[in-house]
């Protein structure tokens, strides 16, 4: 928990991060992480970069796309906060696919980060306290 409670943070975000990380209770729903598919297919341990989208062209799935969310303790599990969808053009190789999905990272990622960060100013300021969300 010290290494959590060092830094004045607000949000940690994960990206291409592959180790499983244990959050602290206190932490819970202020972790996010981004997933280069629409969760919950193609998911899970082992499932990153171009294993994910080798699925997705395995499984002949119509669309694709990726998915941020909150991390809970489990591998892709957690509340989605935003999806973004792009089609699996024909022809399409797990090259072709990653690049059109991670356009779309870079839109979903600070869409999320605002909207969760929305919900930590609404919390706070619903506590009567006036506390901090860390606190919690």
């Amino acid at each position: 928990d010290e290494i959590w409670t060092r830094f004045d943070l607000d949000l940690v975000c994960l990206a291409g991060y592959l180790k499983f990380v244990e959050i602290p209770a206190r932490w819970q729903g202020r972790v996010l992480n981004i997933h280069p598919s629409l969760l919950p297919r193609h998911g899970g341990a082992g499932m990153y970069g171009d294993r994910v989208h080798r699925a997705v062209l395995d499984a002949a799935d119509h669309e694709s796309g990726c998915t941020v969310h909150l991390c809970d303790g489990a591998y892709d599990q957690g509340r989605i906060l935003v999806q973004r969808r792009c089609p699996v053009e024909p022809g399409d190789t797990p090259d072709t696919l990653a690049a059109r999905v991670f356009e779309l990272e870079c839109e979903a990622y600070p869409e999320a980060i605002r909207r969760i960060r929305r919900e930590l100013e609404d919390s706070r300021a619903s506590d009567p306290s006036g506390g901090d969300v860390k606190s919690r």
